[in-house]
């Protein structure tokens, strides 16, 4: 027992020697922002769908309208942050609605109480000061290409064939799968499903991105853009418009 308990604390000591003298490597926690853009972008708030007539064509079109905000509420550089970004905040709201770190943030950055805020990381970085909004007439143009994210409409739980445009069977003469799934993957070997299998599940309530989207209509009074096509979500949703990325081209 002697023997037993002075090995346990021989080890014990050569184990404390060996931490003392190693020293641990520091874990570095590095957040950014989505992927670079090719340029500063803004949010606006889908208000719905029309028919838009122009120069005798018929264009299906969707209005995006521009609420207050916009306002740039950080810039981070490489120097700083080891990458290009302008932050931008959305929606004013009263200070109440804010956690006290959201609003700090905000009125550090001379900027009302913005519900949403988002980074456009960019290579070059464009200057602009600190609660300044936005100038939307020199951003976008009629005619100018974009790219519009946002949350797409949640249609919850649903099958093969309406999530994944499956084939169903036959309807008639004693058929046993109409809409069912069908064989998930092989028997004995290796007798497992492979993981990223089309199955039945959640559809819908993602982000989604439309792009090269053309820009129809710039109203500056209104404060509204049309777009020209659908985009992801419903009337009330909030959008992020940037300019779009073309690989090679302006990213």
């Amino acid at each position: 027992m002697q023997l037993a308990s002075s090995t346990r604390a021989s080890f014990a000591s050569q184990a404390f020697a060996k931490s003392a003298v190693t020293p641990r490597r520091q874990s570095v926690l590095r957040v950014e922002c989505r992927s670079i853009e090719a340029g500063v972008g803004i949010y606006g708030t889908k208000a719905g769908m029309m028919t838009l007539y122009k120069n005798g064509m018929a264009f299906p079109a969707t209005i995006i309208a521009l609420e207050s905000g916009n306002v740039v509420t950080q810039v981070k550089s490489e120097e700083t942050d080891g990458y290009n970004a302008i932050q931008v905040g959305y929606q004013e709201v009263k200070e109440s609605k804010l956690t006290k770190p959201e609003a700090g943030h905000c009125k550090k950055a001379g900027a009302p109480a913005l519900r949403h805020v988002r980074e456009f990381k960019v290579k070059d970085l464009p200057e602009y000061e600190l609660g300044t909004e936005l100038p939307i007439e020199e951003m976008f143009k009629e005619g100018d290409n974009v790219d519009v994210a946002g949350t797409s409409i949640g249609k919850g739980f649903q099958g093969g064939i309406k999530r994944w445009n499956f084939a169903r069977g036959n309807m008639t003469h004693g058929s046993k799968s109409k809409r069912e799934h069908g064989s998930i993957g092989p028997g004995t070997t290796p007798g497992r499903t492979f993981p990223g299998l089309k199955m039945p599940g959640h559809m819908g309530a993602r982000r989604v991105k439309v792009r090269k989207s053309e820009i129809l209509m710039v109203d500056v009074e209104k404060r509204a853009i049309v777009v020209k096509g659908s985009v992801p979500g419903k009337p009330g949703n909030v959008v992020e418009i940037t300019p779009s990325k073309i690989v090679g081209v302006n990213v």
